[in-house]
């Protein structure tokens, strides 16, 4: 199971309950261009019984969301060892704990995702690292989806390609009308959260029809 660079993919978001994945997920039909994460929140909630409930009822790639900052070896352990396919770290940790998150990634052997949240410029944060992470995640935060002047930086997308064959992710206010802007832009994965209906972010409504919304937004990610 892997990550391919001439396969575009989307990314669905779970960071409500238990009880939500176990509604909804079934629903999801199976797709190797799709993967499924275990949002931060949701680990929050359930920890990484959550995590493996998702592993149980999806056969593709699953990220657990744990966002690291420190003690990357560890976290990185409990993640793999719950069945999670790729795990992340905050591209604002320290450039040490960068270098040994994607090693321990590659020890487990699961996916190293940076998530540049925060981070102003992702390409210069990169540049010390001794090894190139798998995926690079170009995120404008669910904060900051309250500000409208704050975009999705697509442009760092172009300068992170210029030194690196990491595939690039993109996250912030995405939904099922807007995922072609995002390929359109460069990104190899797009990430759409899965929000409950009082949620002011853009996203999936947990009440849609999984079973159609789904391959419509397929139709939009391509081979």
């Amino acid at each position: 199971m892997g990550l391919g660079t001439l396969k575009r993919y989307v990314q669905i978001a779970f960071n409500g309950t238990a009880q939500q994945v176990r509604r909804i997920l079934p629903q999801i039909p199976y797709d190797s261009r799709i993967i499924i994460e275990a949002g931060t929140p949701y680990i929050k909630r359930t920890g990484m019984n959550g995590v493996h409930l998702i592993r149980r009822m999806w056969r593709g790639i699953v990220v657990a969301d744990i966002k690291v900052t420190d003690g990357a070896g560890q976290e990185v352990m409990f993640s793999a060892g719950a069945g999670a396919n790729a795990a992340t770290v905050m591209g604002s940790a320290p450039v040490e704990t960068l270098d040994f998150f994607v090693k321990f990634c590659k020890n487990h052997n699961i996916f190293s995702m940076i998530d540049m949240l925060g981070v102003e410029n992702p390409l210069r944060k990169m540049l010390p690292m001794k090894t190139r992470p798998d995926v690079v995640v170009i995120h404008k935060g669910r904060d900051e989806e309250s500000n409208k002047k704050r975009m999705i930086r697509y442009k760092d997308i172009t300068k992170i390609r210029s030194k690196y064959d990491s595939l690039i992710s993109v996250a912030g206010g995405l939904d099922h009308n807007s995922v072609r802007k995002a390929y359109f832009n460069g990104a190899d994965i797009a990430i759409l959260n899965v929000i409950a209906p009082n949620d002011p972010n853009q996203g999936l409504p947990d009440s849609a029809n999984f079973r159609t919304l789904i391959p419509r937004i397929l139709s939009e990610v391509g081979q």
